[in-house]
Protein backbone atom coordinates (compact mmCIF):
# COMPACT_ATOMS: atom_id res chain seq x y z
CA UNK A 1 0.00 0.00 0.00
CA UNK A 2 1.13 3.43 -0.88
CA UNK A 3 2.15 5.61 1.80
CA UNK A 4 -0.15 8.46 2.52
CA UNK A 5 1.07 11.82 0.97
CA UNK A 6 -1.13 13.84 2.85
CA UNK A 7 -3.47 16.46 1.09
CA UNK A 8 -1.80 18.52 -0.67
CA UNK A 9 -0.38 15.73 -2.53
CA UNK A 10 -3.81 14.57 -2.74
CA UNK A 11 -5.16 17.55 -4.68
CA UNK A 12 -2.26 17.15 -7.20
CA UNK A 13 -3.36 14.20 -7.81
CA UNK A 14 -7.11 14.81 -7.84
CA UNK A 15 -6.12 17.88 -10.39
CA UNK A 16 -3.88 15.60 -12.25
CA UNK A 17 -0.81 18.20 -12.51
CA UNK A 18 2.13 19.29 -10.25
CA UNK A 19 0.80 22.22 -7.89
CA UNK A 20 4.11 22.47 -6.17
CA UNK A 21 2.25 22.93 -3.00
CA UNK A 22 5.07 20.91 -1.38
CA UNK A 23 7.97 22.69 -2.70
CA UNK A 24 10.51 20.79 -4.23
CA UNK A 25 8.78 17.59 -3.67
CA UNK A 26 7.12 17.69 -6.86
CA UNK A 27 11.08 17.51 -8.28
CA UNK A 28 11.13 13.84 -7.25
CA UNK A 29 10.16 10.54 -7.35
CA UNK A 30 8.12 10.98 -4.14
CA UNK A 31 5.77 13.02 -5.93
CA UNK A 32 1.85 12.01 -5.93
CA UNK A 33 1.70 12.42 -10.01
CA UNK A 34 4.75 10.19 -10.26
CA UNK A 35 3.43 7.46 -8.13
CA UNK A 36 -0.20 7.77 -8.95
CA UNK A 37 -1.65 9.25 -12.00
CA UNK A 38 -5.33 8.55 -10.99
CA UNK A 39 -6.99 10.78 -7.72
CA UNK A 40 -6.99 9.59 -4.28
CA UNK A 41 -9.85 7.48 -2.72
CA UNK A 42 -10.78 3.59 -3.27
CA UNK A 43 -13.10 3.99 -5.86
CA UNK A 44 -10.97 6.59 -8.11
CA UNK A 45 -9.57 4.08 -10.64
CA UNK A 46 -10.58 5.78 -13.88
CA UNK A 47 -13.56 5.26 -15.25
CA UNK A 48 -15.95 6.89 -18.06
CA UNK A 49 -18.05 9.18 -17.07
CA UNK A 50 -19.54 11.96 -19.21
CA UNK A 51 -18.32 15.64 -17.73
CA UNK A 52 -20.53 18.82 -18.84
CA UNK A 53 -19.76 21.84 -20.20
CA UNK A 54 -19.79 23.83 -16.79
CA UNK A 55 -17.82 20.37 -15.33
CA UNK A 56 -14.99 21.34 -17.67
CA UNK A 57 -14.84 25.02 -17.10
CA UNK A 58 -14.78 24.65 -13.31
CA UNK A 59 -11.97 22.27 -13.37
CA UNK A 60 -9.91 24.41 -15.48
CA UNK A 61 -10.37 27.41 -13.46
CA UNK A 62 -9.85 25.57 -10.20
CA UNK A 63 -6.71 24.35 -11.69
CA UNK A 64 -5.26 27.33 -12.20
CA UNK A 65 -6.65 29.05 -8.81
CA UNK A 66 -4.76 26.10 -6.77
CA UNK A 67 -1.66 26.00 -9.14
CA UNK A 68 -1.49 30.07 -8.09
CA UNK A 69 -2.36 29.34 -4.81
CA UNK A 70 -5.09 31.72 -4.87
CA UNK A 71 -8.53 32.15 -3.57
CA UNK A 72 -11.41 33.11 -5.55
CA UNK A 73 -12.04 36.49 -4.07
CA UNK A 74 -8.40 37.84 -5.57
CA UNK A 75 -8.65 35.33 -8.44
CA UNK A 76 -11.57 37.23 -10.14
CA UNK A 77 -9.70 40.24 -9.42
CA UNK A 78 -7.23 39.65 -11.41
CA UNK A 79 -9.78 38.31 -14.00
CA UNK A 80 -11.57 41.38 -13.77
CA UNK A 81 -8.21 43.79 -14.61
CA UNK A 82 -7.32 40.74 -17.51
CA UNK A 83 -11.01 41.12 -19.16
CA UNK A 84 -10.27 45.01 -19.47
CA UNK A 85 -7.08 45.09 -21.19
CA UNK A 86 -6.24 45.39 -24.46
CA UNK A 87 -5.87 41.86 -26.44
CA UNK A 88 -7.06 37.94 -25.47
CA UNK A 89 -8.75 38.02 -22.15
CA UNK A 90 -7.36 34.51 -21.02
CA UNK A 91 -3.85 35.16 -22.08
CA UNK A 92 -4.04 38.92 -20.18
CA UNK A 93 -4.90 36.65 -17.28
CA UNK A 94 -2.14 33.87 -17.31
CA UNK A 95 0.20 36.66 -18.07
CA UNK A 96 -1.01 38.41 -14.93
CA UNK A 97 -0.87 35.76 -12.76
CA UNK A 98 2.95 34.49 -13.79
CA UNK A 99 3.54 38.05 -13.54
CA UNK A 100 2.50 38.15 -9.92
CA UNK A 101 5.98 39.00 -7.08
CA UNK A 102 4.83 35.67 -5.43
CA UNK A 103 5.05 33.35 -8.57
CA UNK A 104 8.26 35.22 -9.39
CA UNK A 105 9.62 34.46 -6.09
CA UNK A 106 8.85 31.05 -6.58
CA UNK A 107 10.47 30.83 -10.04
CA UNK A 108 13.96 32.30 -9.32
CA UNK A 109 14.08 29.63 -6.10
CA UNK A 110 13.73 32.40 -3.70
CA UNK A 111 10.81 30.92 -1.90
CA UNK A 112 9.75 27.12 -2.32
CA UNK A 113 5.89 27.24 -2.75
CA UNK A 114 3.32 30.02 -3.38
CA UNK A 115 2.13 30.18 0.34
CA UNK A 116 5.77 30.31 1.47
CA UNK A 117 6.48 32.87 -0.98
CA UNK A 118 3.68 35.13 0.36
CA UNK A 119 5.18 34.72 4.00
CA UNK A 120 8.60 35.66 2.59
CA UNK A 121 7.52 38.88 1.20
CA UNK A 122 4.83 39.91 4.08
CA UNK A 123 7.91 39.90 6.55
CA UNK A 124 10.20 41.34 4.56
CA UNK A 125 12.59 39.10 3.22
CA UNK A 126 13.10 40.14 -0.22
CA UNK A 127 13.65 43.38 -1.99
CA UNK A 128 12.21 45.03 -5.44
CA UNK A 129 14.85 47.62 -7.06
CA UNK A 130 16.21 47.88 -3.57
CA UNK A 131 12.97 48.88 -1.76
CA UNK A 132 11.04 46.87 0.33
CA UNK A 133 7.73 45.42 -0.84
CA UNK A 134 5.57 43.26 1.45
CA UNK A 135 2.31 43.04 -0.96
CA UNK A 136 3.21 39.47 -3.00
CA UNK A 137 0.22 40.71 -5.64
CA UNK A 138 2.42 42.99 -6.48
CA UNK A 139 3.03 42.87 -10.23
CA UNK A 140 6.56 43.05 -12.02
CA UNK A 141 7.84 44.33 -14.73
CA UNK A 142 10.69 44.10 -17.09
CA UNK A 143 13.99 45.40 -15.38
CA UNK A 144 12.76 44.83 -12.11
CA UNK A 145 15.70 43.12 -9.66
CA UNK A 146 14.72 40.92 -6.42
CA UNK A 147 16.97 40.80 -3.84
CA UNK A 148 17.21 39.65 -0.15
CA UNK A 149 16.86 42.48 2.47
CA UNK A 150 19.92 43.58 3.79
CA UNK A 151 19.71 41.55 7.32
CA UNK A 152 21.58 38.39 8.03
CA UNK A 153 18.05 35.90 8.85
CA UNK A 154 16.92 37.22 4.91
CA UNK A 155 19.93 36.67 3.49
CA UNK A 156 20.47 33.05 5.10
CA UNK A 157 16.72 31.81 4.07
CA UNK A 158 17.31 33.06 0.51
CA UNK A 159 20.11 31.06 0.36
CA UNK A 160 18.88 27.97 1.46
CA UNK A 161 15.97 28.14 -0.46
CA UNK A 162 18.32 28.36 -3.22
CA UNK A 163 20.40 25.76 -2.50
CA UNK A 164 16.56 23.44 -2.38
CA UNK A 165 15.75 24.57 -5.59
CA UNK A 166 19.02 24.28 -6.94
CA UNK A 167 18.44 22.31 -10.38
CA UNK A 168 15.22 23.63 -11.10
CA UNK A 169 14.70 25.44 -14.46
CA UNK A 170 14.21 29.13 -14.16
CA UNK A 171 11.54 30.56 -17.09
CA UNK A 172 13.32 32.43 -20.08
CA UNK A 173 12.28 35.22 -19.19
CA UNK A 174 13.92 35.78 -15.51
CA UNK A 175 17.48 35.22 -14.75
CA UNK A 176 18.74 34.34 -11.51
CA UNK A 177 22.52 34.35 -10.10
CA UNK A 178 23.46 32.78 -6.68
CA UNK A 179 26.22 34.78 -6.00
CA UNK A 180 25.48 37.21 -4.53
CA UNK A 181 21.88 36.36 -4.57
CA UNK A 182 19.82 38.52 -7.02
CA UNK A 183 16.98 38.11 -9.49
CA UNK A 184 15.64 39.84 -12.78
CA UNK A 185 12.67 40.05 -14.94
CA UNK A 186 14.31 39.93 -18.63
CA UNK A 187 11.01 40.67 -20.22
CA UNK A 188 7.06 40.54 -19.87
CA UNK A 189 6.03 36.65 -20.15
CA UNK A 190 3.84 35.80 -23.34
CA UNK A 191 1.35 32.71 -22.99
CA UNK A 192 4.14 30.45 -24.86
CA UNK A 193 6.71 31.06 -21.84
CA UNK A 194 3.57 29.24 -19.45
CA UNK A 195 3.84 25.81 -19.52
CA UNK A 196 0.32 24.93 -17.26
CA UNK A 197 -1.41 22.62 -18.93
CA UNK A 198 -4.50 24.41 -19.07
CA UNK A 199 -7.67 25.98 -21.50
CA UNK A 200 -7.82 29.30 -20.63
CA UNK A 201 -10.76 29.88 -22.96
CA UNK A 202 -12.99 28.06 -20.77
CA UNK A 203 -12.19 30.22 -17.48
CA UNK A 204 -13.22 33.30 -19.73
CA UNK A 205 -16.40 31.63 -20.66
CA UNK A 206 -17.31 30.64 -17.21
CA UNK A 207 -16.38 33.66 -15.16
CA UNK A 208 -18.50 35.78 -18.35
CA UNK A 209 -21.50 34.67 -17.53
Amino acid sequence: MARNTGPKCRLCRREGLKLFLKGTRCDTARCAIERREYPPGMHSWPKRSKVTAYGLQLREKQKVKRYYGLLETPFRMVFHRAERQKGNTGDNLLVALESRFDNIAVALGFARSHSDARQVIRHGHLLVNGRRVTVAAQPLKAGDQITPANRDKSKALIAANLEIAKGRQVPTWLEVSLEPPLGNVLRTPTREDISLPVQEQLIVELLSK
